[in-house]
């Protein structure tokens, strides 16, 4: 059953891996780099992509629900993304097919982690 935190999770994840990048001849799916950028050795980017890719994968664990889990995923999911963000000038990212995706993410996963911590308030004050 997917219940209402688990619905904006995903959301957050599909909109984190439609992201698109603009290079020099077409715009690439953030998943796509991830994937590349994580088997190129030698790149400085290679420790972000997988720190990108266990943000995700730690969505999919047992601890998936744990907020420190949720808050270090996020950082972990960020980090390719500020890195990037670093490297490139800022206004190479004034395009809607790179800021709807980023800030649907990041406004859904902070929803996901503040419904989290509602949750356990209120599991605890039982």
């Amino acid at each position: 059953m997917l219940t209402k935190t688990n619905f904006i999770r995903n959301i957050s994840i599909v909109s984190y891996l439609l992201i698109v990048l603009v290079g020099q001849i077409i715009g690439l799916p953030f998943i796509i780099w991830l994937l590349f950028t994580a088997f190129d050795f030698g790149n400085i980017d290679q420790v972000f992509a997988v720190l990108g890719i266990l943000g995700i994968v730690l969505n999919f664990t047992k601890w998936k629900n744990k907020i420190l889990i949720t808050i270090l995923s996020l950082l972990m999911m960020l980090s390719p993304l500020a890195s990037r963000m670093i490297q490139v000038p800022i206004e190479q990212f004034n395009y809607l097919a790179f800021q709807i995706p980023f800030l649907l993410f990041i406004f859904c996963y902070l929803i996901f982690i503040i419904l989290n911590v509602i949750k356990r308030k209120r599991v605890v004050s039982l």
